[in-house]
Parts: C-alpha cells; structure tokens; sequence
C-alpha cells in the first residue's frame, strides 16, 4: 500500500503546527509534531536533572522512552505532556538539546517509522531536506519575524506568560540563529519545496493553498 506524506518545514511560530494539525484531520492523515517529540525528550532530560544538556552522551534514556500521539496529544511513557512541554524550560532549552547527533538519529529513526505504516503530516526542522526527503509535497513555510513574535506574544499571553513582546522577538531571532547554524542539519529550505510566506495570511488561507499543492503533487 501507498503512504502519502506531507512535510512542512519552517522557523518558529511561522504557522507550520497550526497548519499541519489542521491538514491532517481535513485529510485524515496522522498528525506528528516532531518539535513536540524534541520538547519530550528535553522535558526529561530536565526532570532527571541532567546538568550538561549539551553532553550527548546523557541521552541514552532515549532507548526507553515511549513516544507516541494521542488524538492530537503527545504522550510520553504513557503520560500526557502536551502542556508540560510548551513551558517555557522545556521552550528555552530544546534547540540545544535537538542539535545533538544522538537525539536526532533516535528521533528521526522513529519518525520515518510513523511515516512507513501511515499517511502523515510532519512540520518541523528538516522534514523535508532529512527526515522524509521523498514526501509527496515539501512546504518551507515563513513568516516576517516581527508578525512571527507578534503572533508568539500573544499565545504566550493568553497562557499567562510575563514575557514582553520584546523579549519574545529576540528569543525568536536566537532560536532562527541557532536552527539555521546548527552543525547537523540545520533549518533551509529543500530544493523541491515549495515556499509559502504567510506573513499576510490567515490560518485558513495557509491550509487551503497546502491541500490543493498536495492533491496536485499526488497526481504527478
């Protein structure tokens, strides 16, 4: 049987979540957040008090942890950590901790097997140029930095963050730094995506434009 997949990458708060989510329930498709399996395993390393987060070698729990998405949710060892994840530890410290080689090959490893069982609809970092390099459709989705961190701030602030949007601006512009540099396959764009800039779109507008890419893409 044939497995459809979808990959959209993208920097952060760019729409790619929101999009992929809304994408594979309108499809049908398995949604997998795979910033969200990055910020499972940085939320552990955190509660067992891993000091050197940047020591690779501190991650070979990895092997016996159990990652898997619920009706939309991320489960961790059988525990829901959806919101545990989004704190705002968890959210300082996963870039370094999703540049390791190690944490990124076991990550990666399982991802490609959700894709080998199931049609997906995978956002992240290098969906598209590691993770599924023969999706159906690559999406590299951007946005204005300024409207990115405007669009941060205020989900921030409805969870009762503290964080002024100035703040939020330069944790984006630290957080793009750092994907895009990384050693191990940073943030880019694939050479077959398709580039979308939602800087002046709505949610909806943003989904409708992937979906009618992807069924021509599945036609080709």
């Amino acid at each position: 049987m044939k497995y459809y997949s979808i990959a959209i990458d993208g920097p952060s708060s760019s729409g790619k979540s929101t999009a992929a989510k809304a994408i594979a329930k309108k499809l049908g498709f398995t949604y997998i957040d795979t910033g969200a399996m990055y910020r499972a395993i940085t939320l552990k390393a955190l509660n067992l008090k891993i000091e050197d987060l940047g020591n690779e070698n501190n991650y070979a729990f990895i092997k016996d942890t159990k990652l898997e998405f619920v009706d939309g949710k991320m489960y961790m060892d059988g525990v829901d950590v959806s919101k545990e994840i989004r704190e705002q530890d968890v959210v300082k410290n996963v870039s370094l901790v999703s540049s390791l080689r190690y944490v990124r090959e076991e990550l990666v490893a399982l991802q490609r097997k959700f894709a080998e069982v199931t049609n997906v609809c995978m956002d992240g970092r290098d969906i598209g140029t590691n993770v599924l390099k023969n999706a159906t459709l690559k999406v590299f989705l951007i946005a204005d930095v300024r409207v990115r961190a405007e669009r941060r701030y205020l989900e921030q602030l409805e969870k009762g963050s503290t964080m002024t949007l100035d703040e939020v601006l330069k944790d984006l512009e630290r957080r793009d730094y750092f994907d895009s540099h990384r050693e191990l396959n940073p943030l880019k764009k694939a050479e077959d995506a398709i580039e979308i800039d939602s800087s002046s779109m709505t949610i909806e507008e943003v989904q409708e434009k992937i979906i009618t890419l992807f069924k021509e893409f599945k036609h080709e």
